[in-house]
């Protein structure tokens, strides 16, 4: 099964990797680099640029917008993201997001890349659905996560369950210091197969089909 957004590499069949903390991605595992919106120290255009001109197979990310931590959205956080957002476009390379707080506006700076960007993936989407049709027509994937196995996640449960098939992926958002705590992507998808009344085979058919489609806009 593959993980769709994650730091580290754990015991995945393959892995969508952002800016790989200690670990060496494996044959098949896709990489992203960017800079997140709470890491912003030593953000660097011409890095990232450079970065992707020597490897064509490099996606960026993760990169977006949050209001987790302040009401307000920062200036240089938001030059940030529509600055990474250009050079992905530039160079033709499907994009990881993160949008805490704020998707919508999230997916209002992706819009104008619908087409230049190859495919964007919203990582732990959380919204009410009705951004879903936006982010499908610009090819846009949703990956969801462990809050699936929690009970009490009605709302992310119930989106989960409503959005379209073929837009679905799967994550664990593991990091160096959660990886060991975080429940296996099969575990995600399993629960996600019992709430859209699939069975887990087929549910996994589905979802790995979706991340050959999204690794696939790396090679078009």
């Amino acid at each position: 099964m593959t993980d769709a957004h994650c730091h580290v590499c754990r015991g995945e069949g393959r892995r969508f990797i952002c800016d790989p903390a200690g670990s060496v991605p494996g044959p098949g595992d896709v990489v992203f680099r960017g800079w997140h919106p709470w890491f912003l120290d030593g953000y660097d255009a011409d890095a990232l640029r450079a970065a992707l001109a020597g490897d064509p197979a490099l996606g960026v990310g993760e990169i977006g917008l949050d209001r987790l931590r302040s009401r307000e959205i920062p200036e240089r956080m938001r030059a940030a993201f529509e600055g990474q957002l250009a050079i992905a476009a530039e160079f033709a390379r499907p994009v990881v997001l993160h949008g805490a707080k704020c998707w919508g506006q999230v997916a209002a700076a992706c819009r104008q890349y619908a087409g230049r960007i190859p495919a964007f993936l919203f990582h732990g989407f959380s919204r009410s659905g009705g951004l879903i049709p936006e982010i499908e027509a610009m090819n846009g994937f949703i990956s969801v996560g462990p809050a699936l196995l929690n009970d009490h996640a009605v709302n992310y449960r119930e989106l989960a369950a409503s959005v379209p098939e073929g837009m679905l992926l799967v994550e664990s958002d593991a990091t160096a210091d959660s990886a060991s705590s975080l429940p296996s992507v099969d575990e995600v998808a399993a629960r996600l197969a019992a709430l859209r009344g699939m069975s887990a085979e087929g549910m996994a058919s589905v979802l790995e089909a979706n991340a050959d489609r999204f690794a696939q806009s790396l090679r078009r």
